[in-house]
C-alpha cells in the first residue's frame, strides 16, 4: 500500500499527518485554520486520498508557519508514499471552472521541484487564513515533493473561488499523476528521483 506518516515539530509548529494514495477520499484535518481545513479537505476529496493532518502553530503570531509547515509536511508525504515512483503515470493536468473562476494546475512528479504561480487575489485575508500563504503552501509542497508544480488561474473574481479552484484542480492533477498505468518507471533516464 502507498502511504505515509510523518510529524514535524519545530519551535513554531508541531504536524502531525498521514497519507493513504490509493485511498477513498476520507480525512480529518486540523490546523486551527478553518478555511485551510476547508481546502486540504477538497484537495483529499478531489484526489481520491485520504489525509489525515493536525497541526498546531503559532497562529497567535500569524499563519503562516502552520501553513507552511503543513506544505513542507504534505510534499514529504507525497515522496515518502510514491517510494520509486515504478509504474506511475507522473504527469497530471486538469482545469477546474467554478462559476465565474477558471483554473489550471499542471504538474510532473519528476524529481525537479519549481513552482509557476498565477493567481492575482484582492483580499489579504479569508477568514483567518492569508490569501497570500497559497503561494508559499504550493511552494513548500512542490519543493519537497519534488514535483514540478504550474497553477495557474486564467480569471475570475472572488478569492474564494479561486483559491477553492487551485486545491480542487490540483488534488485532480495529482490523482491523475499518481495512478499507476505500467510496471515501468517513465524517464528515458530510468529513475524519477
Amino acid at each position: 500500500m502507498r502511504e505515509a506518516a510523518i510529524e514535524r515539530s519545530t519551535k513554531e509548529t508541531e504536524v502531525r499527518a498521514q497519507i493513504v494514495l490509493d485511498g477513498s477520499s476520507q480525512s480529518k484535518i486540523k490546523t486551527g485554520i478553518g478555511f485551510f481545513d476547508h481546502m486540504l479537505t477538497l484537495f483529499a476529496f478531489h484526489s481520491g486520498c485520504d489525509l489525515f493532518l493536525e497541526a498546531k502553530g503559532d497562529l497567535e503570531v500569524c499563519d503562516h508557519h502552520t501553513i507552511e509547515d503543513c506544505g513542507l509536511v504534505l510534499g514529504d508525504l507525497i515522496k515518502v508514499a510514491l517510494q520509486d515512483k515504478r509504474g506511475i503515470h507522473r504527469y497530471g493536468s486538469f482545469t477546474i471552472p467554478m462559476d465565474e473562476t477558471l483554473c489550471s494546475v499542471d504538474l510532473d512528479l519528476s524529481g525537479r521541484p519549481y513552482l509557476v504561480y498565477h493567481c492575482e487575489t484582492k483580499r489579504e485575508m479569508i477568514g483567518t487564513y492569508s490569501t497570500e500563504m497559497t503561494e508559499e503552501f504550493f511552494r513548500a509542497l512542490a519543493t519537497r515533493s519534488g514535483m514540478t508544480l504550474h497553477i495557474n488561474v486564467h480569471y475570475g473574481n472572488n478569492d474564494h473561488h479561486k483559491i477553492e479552484a487551485i486545491f480542487k484542480a490540483f488534488g485532480r492533477a495529482l490523482k491523475q499523476a499518481i495512478q499507476i498505468d505500467s510496471d515501468q518507471i517513465v524517464s528515458s533516464k530510468g529513475v524519477l528521483e
